[in-house]
């Protein structure tokens, strides 16, 4: 089992920069996809970038290719979404999610087991 938890949302004028971290507990943290996900209210909870156990495969939603870029540090047991050109658009809750399935394209919730407890990203027009 792992635990997340997410740091680093706050506010930021269009085209500014975040970075969020995603910390992971556990001696395990190294075998899980990680997954960032991002969900307005009354919305579904939407895939954003994923990157494989190893860190040698990443991929990213539409929406945020050539923007985001998502990597990790298994010696650290950390992990991160790195946000630029950043628009009203992308005004949401950010999780971070690990899955215990590996070697393919995880995009959907139910395809991660472990969460956190989100954090919020404010970006002012």
């Amino acid at each position: 089992q792992v635990q997340l938890v997410e740091s680093g949302g706050g506010l930021v004028q269009a085209g500014g920069s975040l970075r969020l971290t995603c910390a992971g507990s556990g001696r395990a943290f190294s075998s899980y996809t990680v997954g960032w996900f991002r969900q307005a209210p009354g919305q579904e909870r939407q895939f954003v970038a994923g990157i494989s156990a190893s860190g040698g495969n990443t991929y990213y939603a539409d929406s945020v290719k050539g923007r985001f870029t998502i990597s990790r540090d298994n010696a650290k047991n950390m992990a991160w979404l790195q946000m630029n050109s950043l628009k009203p658009a992308d005004t949401v809750v950010y999780y971070c999610a690990a899955s215990r399935k590996n070697g393919s394209y995880y995009y959907t919730r139910d395809d991660y087991h472990y969460w956190g407890q989100g954090t919020q990203v404010t970006v002012s027009s």
